[in-house]
């Protein structure tokens, strides 16, 4: 952020209550029948508030369960900066309880008016198996907020805040050990540049004992998003057959999460770069292959996501549990269950240890969010395909004719796959940029992507070594140490694990397959950058390539020492060191800073947790 910027967001930090706020979503969708107005919710006994179907709807008004004596943890200062709030506000009273669900600002308790909180309707494939009605079971959104400096609004939303008609046969209720883990894990994917939800605050329900697999402390976590809309949202409405919803929705996602149709991207010309400002009306491409808004919509959602998964790989983030109900519509990383970033390079490795056939394997999760995208598409099928009549009145109302049918599904069938193709491109062109960027080159050549990438991954993974501390010791290396065949295999040692080289292979071996891969490497730096330039090309290194990642070993540290220790002032420092993963140094104990970000325990290597949380 500029300092221009910086100044600005100061200027017009406000507090809690002074917040822009606004309900657009709750404006714009339908509610749940049984509660068509806030106060029909808000007069309801909150333990009348039970599970339930709700049909017809895209959220349901409820209020968070009253938390008792709640105890603020910690609070991100990023997050606090970028959603607008003045410094300070974190000490009062005002910001705790609201964070923790026990107080409302927006509604008028006597008049019985004002905005009101909600809980979203929406469905899922879950493994590939088709889950029906999932909705926020535990997350309950408050308002959503703007702000002045930046122009972005925010939907502040607490998980863990109790039942809901989505709850199913769960509690409403998050453990302190998952919230932990999400708290930390948004705002250093945040720090990392890879788009995401953000977390808050972090809130200890003293109080709530929750029974997982044992019986854990409650906790809640107040995060915000742009949207928390997913593709689950679309795949329920389709799987009721809510074609006007479906349309409803599109057009609000349009004009309210997106900056309105003419933000999205127009059909892609070949050779040219993908250019924006189409009017809604336009229609695009020649007969049959004719692209209207919908498809407009539908692309830039599946643009949107390719980024983001290009960012999951090139930082070896692993979601774990890629449902439908976890893919974002904008295009985040969103709801984080059984996560890890990857410790050794294991292509193969899954976090998830109930995902017993490898689907959401870090390798698999480009073709698996592709695959969340075909849903998408299946369920806009019918707008994107009927092309240029999207607007005619018969179709808008009865939906297409019989006679129609065949043409319509040829021309969606033939812009999904387009799509994919757009979406391959997307990702891969990202990919590189970020891969180029973390191994320290200006340019991209073709011939790096085997030479290079595909080349240094294949060591990694043979060599059993760690991901991105590779690439952080990459940035360290002069290149005067890899002049000659013995100095590159001398400066090999740097990237084998402490109790030496662990992969199939013999050190000797090991060393001369990475001093090649050095060789090739060192050439390509000189190339971009020329001789006597270790200095600035380092800077820009560590400035891609983080020292700290929040692993799963340090995350499982963290909690046992935050929910068993009882300590408070680990979980700031883990978080200040995973809002700025590029520093050298942040201010704390050198040694236990050293330890974090150096190499992970053996025993604690390529760990696995449940959906549990």
């Amino acid at each position: 952020m500029s300092n221009e910027s910086l100044n600005q967001n100061v200027a017009t930090a406000a507090t809690l209550a002074q917040l822009p706020k606004s309900w657009t979503f709750t404006a714009a969708l339908p509610p749940d029948p049984l509660f068509p107005t806030p106060a029909d919710s808000h007069k309801t006994p909150r333990e009348d508030i039970r599970p339930r179907i709700v049909r017809g709807a895209l959220f349901t008004w409820v209020r968070p369960a009253e938390a008792q004596e709640p105890e603020l943890l910690a609070v991100s200062p990023a997050a606090f900066f970028d959603i607008g709030l003045k410094e300070g506000e974190v000490k009062t009273e005002e910001f705790k309880q609201t964070v923790a669900g026990n107080r409302l600002l927006g509604w008028d308790e006597e008049k019985g008016e004002g905005g009101y909180p909600w809980a979203q309707c929406y469905g899922g494939w879950q493994f590939g198996s088709w889950a029906g009605q999932l909705g926020d079971g535990r997350a309950i959104s408050l308002f959503e907020t703007t702000n002045p400096a930046t122009n972005v609004r925010y939907e502040l939303q607490l998980k863990g805040a109790g039942l809901t008609p989505y709850s199913r046969f769960a509690d409403g209720k998050a453990v302190l050990r998952s919230s932990i883990r999400e708290f930390i894990v948004s705002e250093a994917l945040n720090a990392l540049r890879i788009p995401t939800t953000r977390a808050l605050s972090l809130t200890l329900l003293p109080h709530s004992r929750v029974k997982r697999e044992t019986t854990e402390p409650g906790a809640i976590v107040a995060r915000f998003a742009q949207s928390w809309l997913r593709i689950g949202t679309f795949d329920l409405l389709r799987a009721r057959g809510e074609r006007d919803l479906i349309r409803q929705l599109s057009t609000y996602i349009a004009e309210h999460v997106f900056e309105g149709w003419a933000s999205l991207p127009a059909r892609l010309e070949e050779g040219k770069d993908v250019s924006r400002g189409i009017d809604s009306s336009t229609v695009q491409g020649p007969a049959g292959e004719e692209e209207n808004r919908f498809t407009r919509l539908y692309r830039e959602i599946v643009r949107r996501n390719a980024e983001t998964v290009a960012a999951w790989q090139a930082y070896a983030f692993t979601n774990g549990v890629l449902n439908t109900d976890n893919t974002s519509i904008f295009g985040l990383s969103i709801d984080f269950g059984p996560f890890a970033f990857l410790d050794n390079f294991d292509p193969s490795y899954t976090p998830n240890h109930d995902d017993h056939m490898l689907r959401y394997a870090y390798r698999n999760q480009p073709s698996i969010i592709w695959w969340n995208l075909i849903r998408l598409g299946e369920t806009l099928g019918e707008l994107i395909g009927q092309g240029s009549a999207v607007d005619d009145a018969e179709f808008v109302e009865k939906g297409v004719r019989e006679e129609h049918a065949d043409a319509l599904i040829k021309r969606a069938e033939g812009i999904i796959t387009r799509t994919g193709d757009e979406f391959k491109s997307v990702f891969m062109k990202e990919y590189k940029r970020l891969m180029t960027a973390r191994l320290g080159l200006k340019t991209h050549k073709e011939e790096d992507f085997e030479s290079l990438f595909s080349e240094a991954l294949d060591c990694m993974e043979a060599l059993e070594l760690d991901f991105n501390q590779f690439f952080r010791k990459l940035s360290n290396l002069r290149l005067a140490d890899l002049e000659t065949e013995d100095g590159r295999e001398e400066a090999a040692g740097i990237f084998f694990h402490h109790e030496g080289v662990t992969g199939m292979t013999s050190e000797e071996d090991a060393r001369k397959r990475l001093g090649r891969w050095l060789e090739k490497w060192k050439a390509r730096v000189v190339e971009d950058w020329g001789e006597g330039q270790d200095g600035a090309r380092q800077a820009e290194m560590r400035r891609v390539n983080p020292k700290f990642i929040p692993k799963s070993w340090i995350l499982d540290e963290l909690i046992k020492r935050v929910e068993k220790g009882g300590e408070r002032e680990i979980l700031d420092r883990i978080l200040n060191m995973a809002s700025h993963p590029f520093e050298e140094r942040w201010g704390w104990d050198e040694q236990e800073e050293e330890r974090f970000c150096g190499d992970v325990p053996r025993v604690n290597r390529s760990m696995q947790c449940s959906c549990s949380s």
